[in-house]
């Protein structure tokens, strides 16, 4: 059965909204698939309860104060589009309909108060890592604060990182044969600076010349993800000036939700004036493992001793851009590892953007279900393609009382080629 939505109401993205609601026929496939309905077993809380919430919304049968919380509960790891047999693309109404409720919804206080602290400090690294520092001051009284802030504060680590300072151009090593833009993040590159060093440090040993434009700032994912459209939008067009797609091969990213909401720029630019210019930069975007595999590697030295690796598929690498072969590759090409598959490895750990703050009590479900998959391996080690994966897995790792080292699949090459510690 098809369903239509009125399509002359919606602006510029409604024919991908229409399309995704027409091609949903309930099967159910996506049940099993979905975090949120294994995690609280309602149909409104599953992909395709989903999408007859939001159809009913769209056409007025249901009011906005009945969809959101459902939809809120969405961590948008679009696990059901790779489980749905119809192609029902999932984000091109899920994302969307969260711009269009965003300007007409009221939030309680606080959640509003952790909205606003997230979208005004997580994409500005300055400000970042400003609010990270004040935390080592706040930890000692968190059992004085409410539970979303407490949650903030455990994602944080006691002391953060020295700053990684790297140059505007990294020469490739060997014979140059390609050139990329290196897209440096922005709660990444607080939290985990090594990843960004890593990364250079393997793409200039394959022969990859790396710019790292000054001028760039934050993608816009965590913004656009959350609703946040023209925030989005903000950040986005700053990047279309900072970055020269004519001097480069490609626009590289090593964090997948990066990745994945610039590779979704074209929906959040229909209809505006850059919408060429965001299908231009979309097609230019790839993670580093698709990248480096296209490109074909060095052979990394073996491990001095054999270990055994969780590999954790990030959601908005495998789910949302179709990667899943690359960095096992890439890590396969290490001799003395053995990859374990992690059960139910296709589960969301949690993370989802901002989504374990606020969502905590199902981030922590979730969270504790990976970490407990990962555990049941016996690794030596987890790795994964996401700084927000990174983050909530070792959150739950520590609670286990079982923290195991967590690195980024080029954190791991680097080391193999001897560039990292």
């Amino acid at each position: 059965m098809r369903h239509s939505i009125p399509v002359e109401t919606l602006g510029p993205q409604a024919p991908a909204m229409a399309e995704a609601v027409a091609s949903c026929v309930h099967c159910g496939f996506c049940l099993p698939a979905c975090p949120t309905y294994l995690t609280l077993g309602e149909e409104m809380d599953s992909p395709r309860g989903r999408i007859l919430l939001m159809k009913g919304a769209l056409e007025g049968e249901l009011s906005h104060e009945e969809v959101l919380p459902h939809v809120d509960r969405c961590l948008g790891c679009l696990a059901c589009v790779t489980a749905c047999p119809s192609g029902v693309e999932y984000g091109d109404l899920l994302t969307p309909f969260r711009e269009m409720t965003e300007k007409q919804r009221s939030r309680p206080p606080m959640r509003e108060l952790i909205r606003t602290l997230t979208n005004q400090t997580l994409p500005f690294p300055g400000r970042f890592r400003a609010a990270a520092t004040l935390t080592r001051y706040i930890k000692p009284f968190k059992r004085l604060l409410p539970g979303t802030l407490r949650t903030m504060l455990d994602l944080l680590p006691d002391r953060l990182p020295p700053r990684a300072h790297l140059p505007t151009v990294s020469p490739a090593q060997k014979e140059q044969r390609a050139r990329v833009a290196l897209l440096s993040g922005c709660v990444q590159q607080v939290l985990a600076p090594a990843i960004n060093r890593a990364t250079v440090e393997v793409l200039t040993r394959n022969g990859v010349e790396v710019v790292m434009p000054r001028r760039q700032g934050c993608c816009g994912a965590l913004s656009m993800h959350t609703g946040a459209a023209q925030q989005a939008r903000g950040l986005a067009r700053h990047n279309f000036k900072a970055f020269d797609l004519d001097d480069v091969d490609a626009v590289v990213t090593n964090a997948a939700g990066c990745g994945s909401g610039m590779r979704e720029y074209p929906l959040l630019f229909s209809g505006e004036a850059e919408e060429e210019m965001a299908r231009r930069f979309a097609a230019k975007v790839q993670d580093v493992s698709v990248f480096l595999d296209d490109l074909g590697i060095e052979p990394p030295p073996a491990f001095p001793a054999p270990i055994t690796i969780a590999y954790h598929d990030a959601c908005h690498l495998a789910h949302a851009q179709g990667v899943w072969d690359a960095p096992r590759r890439l890590l396969s090409s290490i001799s003395n590892i053995t990859l374990a598959p992690i059960p139910e490895g296709e589960i969301c750990c949690g993370s989802a953007g901002s989504y374990n703050i606020e969502q905590p009590e199902i981030a922590a479900q979730l969270g504790r279900r990976k970490a407990e998959a990962i555990r049941s391996v016996n690794a030596q080690a987890v790795v994964t393609g996401n700084i927000g994966c990174m983050t909530q897995i070792d959150s739950h790792l520590r609670r286990l009382g079982t923290p195991l080292p967590i690195y980024h699949t080029v954190e791991l090459l680097a080391k193999a080629y001897g560039a990292m510690n």
